[in-house]
C-alpha cells in the first residue's frame, strides 16, 4: 500500500475575507496544524491592528508563526522560507496534511516556489533609505521605486515601506532590479501543494473591511498604538492601521479621518492582494462559506 503523500493546503485571499475561520475548520477536519503566513501576525507586540486570531481561535487548532517574533527582529521572506520549511519537515513526521494561511503573497511564494539568492546589500544605502523615509515620508520611497523598478513596484505591498526599501536597496547596490531576481525557476518541494483562494463580491468585502476596522477601534486600537510608541521606528509599525493612528497622535489629522484612512488603505491593500493571488493559475477560488466544496476539491487532489 502506497504511503500517503504529504500535502500543504494553502489558504489565500484578501484581508477580512475569512481565511482564519476556514483554516481552523480545515485544521480540525484534517486533524492537523496551521502555519501563519501573515507578515504582521508574527509580531508579539501587535494584536488588534493585525487582526490576529482570538484566544479561542488559537486554542481550537495548533498555530505557528503567531506571536513568534518581536518587532525589533527583522523576519525577511528568506528567513520565513527557511524557518517554515524546517518546521514543516518536523510537522510532516506527525501529519500528512498541513495548513498554511495568510495574505502575504511574498511569504507564501517563498514557501511554495522558493526565493532566488539575493545579492549582498550596501548597508550604507539601506541606512540612507531609512533616513529618507523618516525625513520625506513613504511617498518619496514610492516615487523612487516606481522610477527604478516599476515591475517590483506593481507587486509589492505599497503601504509597507520595508518591502519598498528592499527593492530600492537592491537596485541601488547592484544596478539590477529586484524584480529580475524574482523570476527564477520554481524550486521543487518534497510535498504536494493545494491552493485555495477565498473571494466574494467587492461591495461585500469592502463592507467587511469597514466593519472590521470599526471593531478594531472598539477593541482598543487607539490604546494599542499609544502603547507601541516606543517601537514606532520599526518597519512593522509603518503599516496600515498603525501609521494612520500615529498621524493622529502626532496631531496631523483628526481621529475620525485617521479611521477613514485605515479603511481606505485596507481596501486598497485588499485589492493589491487579489491582484497578486489571481496571477497564480494553481489557485482554485471559492466563496468563504463553501466549506463542503473546498473539502471535496482537496480530497480529490489528495487522491491524485
Amino acid at each position: 500500500m502506497a504511503l500517503p503523500q504529504k500535502t500543504l493546503i494553502v489558504v489565500v485571499g484578501p484581508t477580512a475575507i475569512g481565511k482564519t475561520a476556514l483554516a481552523i475548520q480545515l485544521a480540525q477536519f484534517y486533524q492537523t496544524e496551521i502555519i501563519s503566513a501573515d507578515s504582521r501576525q508574527f509580531f508579539k507586540e501587535m494584536h488588534i491592528g493585525t487582526a490576529k486570531p482570538s484566544a479561542e481561535e488559537l486554542a481550537s487548532a495548533p498555530h505557528h508563526f503567531i506571536n513568534s517574533h518581536s518587532v525589533e527582529t527583522l523576519l525577511s521572506t528568506g528567513d520565513f522560507e527557511v524557518q517554515s520549511l524546517k518546521l514543516m519537515e518536523s510537522l510532516f513526521t506527525i501529519h500528512d496534511q498541513l495548513i498554511m494561511v495568510g495574505g502575504s503573497g511574498l511569504y507564501i511564494d517563498a514557501v511554495c516556489k522558493g526565493l532566488d539568492d539575493l545579492p549582498e546589500i550596501d548597508l550604507n544605502i539601506r541606512e540612507q533609505l531609512n533616513q529618507k523615509l523618516a525625513n520625506d515620508g513613504i511617498g518619496a520611497i514610492k516615487s523612487q521605486l516606481l522610477e527604478l523598478d516599476p515591475e517590483y513596484y506593481e507587486k509589492v505591498d505599497q503601504s509597507n515601506p520595508q518591502r519598498m526599501i528592499r527593492g530600492l536597496e537592491v537596485v541601488l547596490s547592484t544596478g539590477k532590479k529586484l524584480s529580475s531576481f524574482l523570476t527564477a525557476k520554481k524550486k521543487e518541494r518534497p510535498f504536494k501543494i493545494v491552493k485555495i483562494g477565498l473571494n466574494t463580491d467587492r461591495a461585500i468585502l469592502y463592507d467587511r473591511i469597514n466593519h472590521r476596522v470599526d471593531l478594531m477601534m472598539e477593541a482598543g486600537l487607539l490604546d494599542e498604538v499609544k502603547s507601541l510608541m516606543p517601537y514606532r521606528k520599526y518597519n512593522a509599525l509603518n503599516t496600515v492601521g498603525y501609521a494612520e493612528i500615529f498621524d493622529y497622535l502626532d496631531g496631523k489629522t483628526e481621529l475620525a479621518d485617521a479611521v477613514a484612512m485605515i479603511k481606505q488603505n485596507t481596501r486598497r491593500f485588499a485589492k493589491r492582494q487579489l491582484t497578486w493571488f489571481r496571477r497564480d493559475p494553481e489557485t482554485v477560488w471559492f466563496e468563504p462559506n463553501e466549506l463542503e466544496e473546498i473539502v471535496n476539491l482537496i480530497d480529490n487532489k489528495l487522491k491524485v
